[in-house]
């Protein structure tokens, strides 16, 4: 396995590229701000996207209710408060 790179937040911006090309070949990169990380650039598994997406479907109206009997003043007091 290869070694891990470290590159500081600056440097890995300005070597982006690099990076992902890095990244396609199967190196991780772990991303530093102030010596402490806080990121990894990471390849993907060959088998398509990191986390695939799931269906919102089982989701549909289980939130029914929480915004009281009139969802639609609910949400308008919050967006209001927003605007404040």
């Amino acid at each position: 396995m290869a070694k891990i790179l470290r590159k500081g937040a600056e440097e890995a911006r300005n070597q982006l590229p690099e990076l992902l090309l890095a990244a396609q070949r199967g190196r991780q990169t772990i991303i530093t701000r102030h010596g402490r990380p806080v990121a990894v650039l990471s390849p993907i598994p060959s088998g398509g996207t990191a986390h695939p997406q799931r269906s919102l479907l089982p989701l549909v109206g289980s939130a029914r209710g929480i915004y009281g009997r009139d969802s639609a003043s609910a949400l308008r007091r919050l967006r209001d408060e927003w605007d404040r």
